[in-house]
């Protein structure tokens, strides 16, 4: 049994490689490349779960996440990320180690590239086809085939295709609105490839977003996808539709230290630094910070308790809702698990203390 002091982040690997299954088989029958994102996990030993299952692509959001996987020999990366001139040192060595992929918007950063970049490095156009956060519209046409005209005059910068992430999928409302966000991506992109084609009969459409390639049955359409949430999951997945309770493979296990059943509280420590402060806004108005679970002396944990979440947070305290009759079998030095809102910034948050069960 872990000896838990603090709040630490337990991974249920079989669950896990379940999840993982479950997308590569998605992938293999809609014949995309499958080039998961790290980003979510960004752990060599749940990396090590993709490789021993044939995955060789990979995506991650930033170039000191690239230099890490790179040095556990991952030689296949694409950084979905806007690149940051400021890192182009860096990113040239790089690029000379292993297969690179980076993002452009603008043909000011395509060319601040073409005069400095020494070896070849794969270049996608980030599109935004309704997120609204980076990339351009794909009517910006202008910009488009001036960032391409660039590229073309360069011998180290080779045009890869277009890549957008449907972000938006996290604020739909149902699984039809999921749909839709998809399917309007798709027809954006399909339409700027029938534009190119000809010049590039090679250029892929990169798609990235756990709850449509988890909800929809296939991935038609796109040449390559890179979900990265899906590994974990959370309950925010859980209340978009994309997974169940039992596809949860993380729980931060988090000790007690007050009590205060006047309130029908309890006091863990785990709070915005552990957790993050993300939520689900309930019908009733009070927000979510998690759901509860019980931890088992295997590390193991079963479904949420009926009645208790957490409630709110500030920076190491984290208040739990609990039912009076959970209450009474209580007392600090206990330990209660959470089911994170959001995975990926828990697991960023914890990411030195990951325990693999």
């Amino acid at each position: 049994m872990i000896d838990i002091k603090s709040p630490v982040l337990l991974v249920n690997k079989k669950i896990a490689s379940q999840n993982i299954d479950r997308m590569l088989e998605k992938a293999n029958r809609s014949d995309v490349i499958f080039r998961p994102h790290f980003k979510t996990h960004q752990s060599a030993e749940i990396g090590e779960l993709f490789r021993r299952k044939g995955v060789d692509k990979i995506t991650v959001s930033s170039v000191t996440m690239a230099q890490f996987f790179a040095g556990k020999g991952w030689n296949d990366i694409t950084i979905a990320f806007p690149l940051n001139i400021l890192e182009l040192e860096t990113i040239n060595t790089l690029a000379s180690q292993i297969k690179l992929n980076v993002l452009v918007e603008s043909a000011f950063v395509a060319e601040k590239l073409a005069r400095i970049a020494n070896t070849e490095l794969g270049i996608f156009i980030k599109i935004d086809t309704g997120y609204h956060r980076t990339g351009l519209l794909p009517s910006q046409t202008i910009e488009i085939e001036s960032i391409i005209n660039v590229l073309e005059h360069s011998s180290l910068l080779h045009f890869k295709g277009f890549l957008t992430h449907a972000g938006h999928t996290y604020h739909a409302r149902s699984k039809q609105e999921i749909i839709q966000i998809k399917a309007s991506a798709l027809a954006d992109l399909q339409q700027l490839k029938e534009r190119y084609k000809s010049r590039f009969p090679d250029l892929i459409l990169s798609y990235g977003d756990t709850p449509s390639c988890s909800q929809t049955d296939d991935c038609n359409g796109f040449d390559e996808i890179r979900p990265g949430n899906f590994v974990y999951f959370d309950v925010m997945q859980y209340h978009l539709g994309s997974c169940s309770l039992a596809d949860i493979a993380v729980a931060v296990a988090c000790p007690v230290v007050a009590m205060h059943p006047e309130r029908e509280e309890a006091v863990i420590y785990g709070g915005a630094v552990h957790l993050s402060k993300e939520f689900i806004a309930a019908d009733n108005g009070f927000r979510l910070y998690g759901y509860i679970v019980k931890i088992n002396t295997d590390e193991k944990w079963g479904t949420p308790l009926t009645g208790a979440y957490v409630s709110s947070l500030s920076q190491e305290h984290g208040i739990v809702k609990l039912p009076k009759t959970e209450l009474k079998s209580l007392e600090p030095g206990d330990l209660l698990g959470v089911l994170p809102v959001h995975s990926c910034l828990a697991n960023n948050l914890l990411k030195g203390t990951q325990f693999y069960i």
